[in-house]
Formats: structure tokens, C-alpha cells, sequence
């Protein structure tokens, strides 16, 4: 199968669309499929083998490290060149516009991942009366899609009721042989809790949309150190606000591994995710979590088993939820357990083959029923029928 992934973020710049769109094309290159990559510059020539056209990209105002990819004709031109049989389209806004319409004139079924809540986070940005005119063009993007793929119930609750059509459930993986609690260093431990205190950590972008900032309800609980990993807009502000945290800056590979798995309770803040990639990262550890009771982490956390839900934004709620886990080292134990076994089944391979079958669907619902009436060539559905039902080539007859 050839696929053609356009996608509004890509390296260097390391967020969650960019961390799914890797582990997709590291799954079709595995399973021997053809790629190709359309993202915004500055970028790599190549990624898992295939390769990647840069568009120009433009940053955001009051957050440049988000790029934004320009709808520009190179993108129709190269996805004619490469002549997919299914477009992935990587939480598409603008340049995902580009490619969903190029998709249609081409007669070629596009897949949308929804991940990126556009509308909470314009409103985190100051942007106020635009969540109306963010969603109309969410949905005329999504429309031009055979089917949008979202990470939660939450998110597809949340679309259903705007009209989006065409919704299915696809989750995201966990790498739990990088991600397990044996990555525990006791070495990290003591340098960053030198008289045993509990480690409670957050994860991810400091960034205004994070609420990063709610943790600082948690600076005097006693025997409780603050642990923050990730960088930001909002990492200035953050060390003023929580000058006893330790703030261990970007990590990632086994020096993350080996912070996810340090901690004693992981803490998240932010109400507006889709999905939530380090709340899972964190139960793959081994850790209990405490969350928002909004969004992505609703379907992750199982209350009383895995940790806790608090109301979002509400400080005392979180900081209850802590000082609860900080105070009973049998029940971090217990729920930090309970949930690595919730998710070590999630791997990316099983995932990746979840949206392989997706792709199949979508290229069988969209061949013509009887005659040559879709500009579908013969022999681009030729090699759709070529793999089965889990993603791989079927052995031949």
C-alpha cells in the first residue's frame, strides 16, 4: 500500500502529532508498505526510509515553536507524483486542508486524525470569539476525509455533537519495553530527593494550555519534591512560580524513560487534551496518576484503581489527590501496578495495524461499485486487495 502522511507537524519539532506520525510511518516501514511525508520546513530529507517533502512553514504568533505548514501547489503536485492509495492527514488545519483536497481531485480516500483541540488553544493564546469560526473550518476540513479517526470518547462525543461525520475510535500506542517501572534509577532518585521525599512529576510542554502552573498548589506539601520535565513558552514564568521544583528541562529516549519511572505519583494538569500520550507513558512506568477529569485521560484513568480524577483547575481538588498518594506508599504501589497493566497490551504495533484496517476500509468503500465512474486506477486497487484484514500482504493463493 502507498500513503502519502501530510501532517501540520513533523521534526525537528518533537509534540504529539509529531511523536504519532513517527511511530506510523516506523510501522508501515515494518510492514512494507510506501510513504511519503509532506510537512512543514525547516525538516529531514528522510524518515523510516521515506521520503520527506518540506513545504515553507510559518510559527505562530507568541509561539514560533509551533509551525505552521503553508497550503502551497507543491503539495497536489507531489502527492500526483507519488500516487497514493490512501492520504493520512496528521491533525489537519491548513496544509492537511491542502492535502484533503487534493485527495478529492485525485479520486484518492483521505484518512483525518483528530489530536489537536484548535480551539482551546486559541483561547489559551488570547484568541476570544474565534472557537465558532475554528470549529466551521475544522469541520469542512474534516468533511473532505473518508473517515476522521479520534483518540477518545470524549473527543468523539465532543465532534458528534458538531457535526463531523464519519467518526471512528483509534487510540494511541505505548512503547512498554521502553516505558516500565525496571527503568527506575535510584541514582536519579537521590539527587533529586536527597531525604527520601515523594517524587511527584509532570511531563510535557510548558506551555499556557498545560496549566503547568496549577502545581504550584503542591510547592508546600510536605515531604513532596516537584519534578518538571519539558520546555516551553511558559518555563520563565514556571521557575519563578515553583522555585523548590526541580526542572530537569527536555528529555527523551531512556533519560525520559528513566524520569517517567523515578517518580513515586505523576500529575497532570491540563484540561484540553485529546488524548493524553504521557498520562499513558506514565501507567506504562508504573506510576499511579493524577488528572483531569476532562478529555483524553477520562478513558485512562480508572478512579480509586489507577489513580485519581480531580475537577479540572480546581487546585485544592489536585492537591488533595497528591497529598492522598503521598501519604500511602502501599497504595502508590498498588495503583501504580494496576496500571501497567492497564496499558502494556496498547503497543504500537497492535495500533498501527488498528489504522492499517482503516485504511483498507476506506479504499474498499471508495472503489467503484460498477464500471470506471471515480478516477481510481485499476492498478492502485490492485494493491489495496493485496493485504488483509490485519495490515500485512496476504500469502498468496
Amino acid at each position: 500500500m502507498r500513503v502519502a502522511v501530510v501532517t501540520e507537524s513533523f521534526l525537528p519539532r518533537v509534540n504529539g502529532v509529531t511523536n504519532s506520525v513517527c511511530r506510523v510511518l516506523e510501522h508501515l516501514e515494518r510492514r512494507g508498505h510506501e510513504a511519503l511525508i509532506i510537512a512543514p520546513g525547516p525538516g529531514p530529507e528522510a524518515y523510516a526510509g521515506f521520503p520527506v517533502t518540506v513545504v515553507p512553514g510559518v510559527g505562530l504568533p507568541g509561539y514560533n515553536s509551533f509551525v505552521l505548514g503553508l497550503p502551497t501547489k507543491a503539495v497536489e503536485r507531489r502527492l500526483r507524483e507519488f500516487a497514493p492509495d490512501v492520504v493520512h492527514l496528521a491533525s489537519p488545519v491548513a496544509l492537511g486542508a491542502a492535502g484533503a483536497r487534493a485527495a478529492r481531485k485525485m479520486g484518492v480516500p483521505s484518512v483525518a486524525v483528530f489530536q489537536t483541540d484548535l480551539a482551546g488553544f486559541a483561547r489559551r493564546y488570547g484568541f476570544r470569539g474565534t472557537d465558532k469560526t475554528i470549529w466551521s473550518w475544522l469541520r469542512h476540513v474534516h468533511r473532505q476525509a473518508a473517515r476522521t479517526l479520534v483518540p477518545s470518547s470524549a473527543t468523539y462525543k465532543q465532534l458528534d455533537e458538531r457535526g463531523f461525520p464519519g467518526l471512528a475510535m483509534w487510540r494511541r500506542g505505548v512503547d512498554a519495553e521502553r516505558f516500565q517501572p525496571s527503568r527506575r534509577s535510584e541514582a536519579l532518585r537521590r539527587e533529586l530527593a536527597p531525604n527520601g521525599e515523594v517524587l511527584v512529576g509532570f511531563v510535557g510542554r510548558l506551555a499556557s494550555e498545560k496549566r503547568v502552573e496549577l502545581l504550584a498548589c503542591l510547592a508546600d506539601v510536605p515531604n513532596v519534591k516537584l519534578v518538571v520535565v519539558g520546555e516551553g513558552p511558559a518555563e520563565k514564568k514556571l521557575r519563578s512560580m515553583l522555585p523548590d521544583a526541580a526542572f530537569l528541562g527536555f528529555l527523551d529516549g531512556q533519560r525520559l524513560a528513566e524520569a517517567y519511572a523515578s517518580l513515586d505519583v505523576f500529575v497532570h494538569t491540563g484540561p484540553d487534551e485529546t488524548f493524553c500520550q504521557a498520562v499513558q507513558e506514565a501507567m506504562a512506568s508504573g506510576l499511579p496518576v493524577v488528572a483531569p477529569a476532562a478529555g483524553g485521560p477520562v478513558d485512562l484513568v480508572t478512579p480509586e484503581e489507577t489513580g485519581l480524577l480531580f475537577e479540572p483547575n480546581d487546585m485544592d481538588a489536585l492537591r488533595a489527590c497528591v497529598v492522598r498518594l503521598a501519604e500511602d506508599a502501599e497504595l502508590r504501589t498498588r495503583w501504580g501496578a494496576a496500571s501497567r497493566l492497564s496499558v502494556e497490551h496498547r503497543s504500537w504495533t497492535a495500533v498501527g495495524d488498528e489504522l492499517l484496517r482503516h485504511y483498507a476500509e476506506v479504499c474498499r468503500e471508495h472503489a467503484p461499485r460498477s464500471g470506471p465512474q471515480l478516477p481510481v486506477p485499476a492498478a492502485r486497487l490492485a494493491r489495496v486487495y493485496e493485504f488483509g484484514g490485519d495490515g500485512q500482504k496476504a500469502a498468496a493463493a
